[in-house]
């Protein structure tokens, strides 16, 4: 696989299933627009996407529990989507899965650093040279749950830095813990607030 050349310098919005997904509708709703959306698993079934990231292997979705709540929709919407479904193992019951070009994106970014999809998506707009990204719906903790923190906020953050080395613009939704950007402007800057 080559990269998409249409994608170069294109603005995307990547949407994951965190609580700040609500900044991508509050955007929408104040005519924000972007070149093309992406999303992550189940976010397929709710947002109009022209991508879909799903770096688990259909099977877990349609043969097993294993997704939690995503399960029961997934099953629904992974036959029937006609966008490109990038994942790691193809299976004929989803029609437009597409196997991540993970030899293609680790030889241009010479690293193989990936422990969660968004790392993955976002690799994916590296590699294809976008121009822009902002990110909704991807969180990683909650203030609100000191006891609850997903894995692959680092990994996310390591990727986005290399974003941001290659002059791709990253935005990220005032609301997500990701790059701190639910912290107050005048406080991030350790040892300058």
């Amino acid at each position: 696989m080559k990269p998409i050349k249409s994608l170069e310098g294109k603005k995307v919005a990547i949407i994951g299933l965190g609580v700040s997904q609500v900044d991508f509708v509050i955007a929408l709703e104040n005519s924000k627009e972007w070149d093309e959306v992406w999303g992550i698993n189940s976010a397929g079934a709710v947002y109009n996407l022209d991508r879909l990231f799903m770096l688990d292997p259909p099977s877990r979705f349609l043969d097993t529990d294993d997704a939690g709540r995503q399960t029961d929709v997934m099953r629904k919407i992974l036959p029937k989507l006609k966008i490109p479904i990038y994942t790691c193992e193809l299976d004929e019951r989803v029609p437009s899965a597409k196997l991540y070009p993970i030899d293609e994106v680790t030889n241009y970014a010479k690293c193989a650093y990936f422990n969660n999809t968004v790392a993955y998506t976002i690799a994916f707009a590296y590699w294809n040279k976008v121009g822009a990204i902002d990110l909704f719906g991807i969180d990683f903790s909650y203030a609100h749950d000191l006891h609850f923190a997903e894995a692959g906020r680092a990994c996310v953050e390591f990727w986005l830095c290399k974003l941001i080395e290659n002059n791709i613009v990253v935005g990220v939704s005032p609301r997500s813990t990701v790059l701190d950007s639910c912290v107050a402007l005048d406080e991030r800057l350790y040892g300058y607030h």
